[in-house]
This record gives structure tokens, sequence and C-alpha cells, in this order.
């Protein structure tokens, strides 16, 4: 059985671990049967060398497990000591652009590359990035964590980044579907609403996830509604993610984004947040921030049954990369790397 297939059992939930090193409690749902991902934060994170151990001991507990972190560059970034390189905010490869189309087109793709490479040499196979939100100027929650206000831009400079990742070993996830610029509300602690119409989010914030196309290995869906196309937010909307597959083709992995934020909230409690997402059509739910949420939605959401549920976990193991990563001191010693890592230098003393 080939890698892929054996990795193929992976289950519909990503959940997080409580601390720096497992705990039984910890390792009871790593192996639960729908368990998929673990995604990591900063508190999961001292140096180098645990952060590798805690990726060492999360496989242990459940081989092929897809471990995944927010590590976009910026005020998003998890690691950030011990040897990690600080990375941009997306709107200054934005900046470079407006000044220096190609350099910031090579600067997109060194940013990718490094921060793949760093990720993978401690074990962390997918960091949920590039940011396709569009900058209007409005959202504090996303805010310079978008390349640009044009979307042929943040289209550009993210199929840059992409190419990066892909160097290093590293799938993608474009975020968050259809747009979440526009708003004001973080749906971290609110319920967005975008009123503008299906015709307007097409033609601006949805492009650069059609004009993309097959760079995106994963998107995950803003839990923003937008009532003039569908009741439900995105993540838990047939209507929007039956755009991103049939409309724009899109055949990569769906993401929940964390069922836990107050975004989430109109779907009802997790385990219905859980299965509103997945029959809207997402691959994969994530739950962060709250153990006991985490094993109520593992108790209580059944396995899926059919192509459909097959499909999914076959999608989700295409993310975890199929070959080695190089040590980190293997990695500084990569001439390559050495060239990126100074280009992402220079752009973050800027």
């Amino acid at each position: 059985m080939s890698e892929l297939a054996a990795n193929a059992a992976l289950g519909p939930v990503m959940l997080d671990v409580v601390g720096k090193e497992l705990t039984e409690e910890d390792v009871r749902r790593i192996r639960h049967p729908l368990t998929g991902g673990v995604i990591l934060f900063a508190r999961n994170y001292e140096n180098r060398t645990q952060l590798t151990a805690l990726a060492e001991a999360i496989h242990a507990a459940r081989p092929g497990v897809l471990i995944a972190v927010d590590h976009e560059g910026g005020r998003v970034q998890r690691f950030r000591t011990d040897g990690f390189s600080r990375l941009p905010a997306m709107r200054r490869l934005g900046e470079l652009w407006d000044k220096d189309v190609l350099a910031s087109m090579k600067a997109a793709t060194d940013v990718g590359f490094v921060l793949a490479s760093e990720l993978r040499a401690c074990g962390v196979d997918l960091s949920f990035t590039p940011v396709l939100d569009l900058d209007y100027g409005e959202s504090g929650v996303i805010g310079d964590r978008s390349f640009h206000r044009d979307p042929r831009v943040v289209s550009v400079l993210a199929k840059s980044l992409n190419h990066g990742l892909a160097l290093a070993g590293m799938a993608n996830c474009g975020k968050h579907f259809p747009g979440h610029g526009f708003v004001k509300a973080d749906s971290h602690v609110d319920i967005p609403v975008d009123e503008r119409d299906l015709k307007a989010i097409l033609g601006e914030d949805a492009a650069p996830y059609d004009w993309m196309g097959l760079s995106l290995a994963a998107v995950m869906p803003a839990h923003v509604i937008y009532p003039k196309v569908d009741k439900n937010p995105a993540g838990f909307s047939k209507k929007w993610l039956g755009i991103l597959r049939k409309e724009m083709g899109f055949q990569g992995v769906i993401f929940s984004d964390d069922l836990s934020m107050e975004g989430a909230r109109v779907a009802g409690n997790v385990t219905d947040g859980a299965k509103a997402a997945l029959a809207a059509g997402c691959d994969m739910v994530l739950i962060c921030n709250s153990p006991d949420k985490a094993d109520e939605l593992l108790s209580e959401l059944k396995p899926r049954q059919g192509t459909a549920s097959e499909e999914s976990a076959v999608r989700i193991a295409s993310l975890v990369p199929q070959s080695p990563a190089p040590s980190w001191n293997e990695l500084q010693m990569d001439p390559r790397y050495q060239a990126a890592r100074k280009t992402v230098l220079s752009l973050s003393d800027a």
C-alpha cells in the first residue's frame, strides 16, 4: 500500500493539543478514528527541539496525521524564536509590487520557501496560508495580512508564495473564501455580515480563487454571512461551496474555520456545526481551544459513509508531505535557503 493510501484513513476532524508535550488525553483524541489533523498554536512552542519532539510524538500517536499551524507572517506567526525567521506581513509584498513587480514576485516565492522549509524541518506539514482576502482598509482582523486591494495582485503574489511553499514540499490553503476583507467585524468574536450581492463578490473578493486554479491545494471558507447569496456563513453554505467546487472547478480540500469561533455559533453547538459544514461540502472541520468541545464532537459525530467520505479522506491525505524534509542543520547549509532568508529578513526589517 502506498503512503498516500495508508493516510487515506484520516478522519474529518482537526483538533489541537493542550501544551508543549502530549498528555494522555491528547493522545486519546489524536488516536480517535475521526481525527485527521492536529493544529498547533504559540502555546505549543518553546523552542525548535521541543517543537520537533512534539511533532514526532503526534506522528507516533497517529502515523500520517496532518500537523498544521497558522504561520502566515507578520502578526500571525506562531513560532518566532530560536532561529525561526521573522516573516513579513503580506501587505509588505503588496507594497513592493507597487514599486517593482518582478522583485515582489521573487520575494513572495522566497517567503513561501523559508516559511515552509523551516516548519517542515521541525515536523510541521502545513501552514494555513496564503490569505486571499482583499485589503479594503476596513477589516481589523485581516488588515496587513492581505497582499493588496487589487484581486489580480493578490492572485499573482499568492501564486508566487505557493510556488515557494511547493519548492519546500508543502501544500497551501487559501483563505477566507469568498472574502473576509470587506467587513469590519471579527468572526472570532462576532458574526460578520457582508450585504453585497453575488456579482460584486465574485467580481472582486472571490476572483483569486477562480484565477489561481490548480495552484490551490486547500481552501478555508469565511465565517461570514452574505445574506443576498445565502443565509448561512460560507463554511456552512452549500451554495457557496457549490460555487467553489462546480463553477470554479476546485478539487482540493475544503477546511471549515474554527467551530469554536463566534461566527460559527449560528449553526448551533459544535456537533451541529460540524455536521452542517460537512453536509455543505467541507472535507475537514476544525475545533480549537476547547478540549471539552473536541471530546463532545468526537463522541457525537458519526463516521461518514460512501464515496464523499472516501474522496475527502484522499484529499486530506494529499496534503501530507510525501518526501522527507532536510533537518534544521541541513537547511542552514542550503544556499537556496540562505539566499531566500536574506530576502525575507530584509522585508521584515523594512
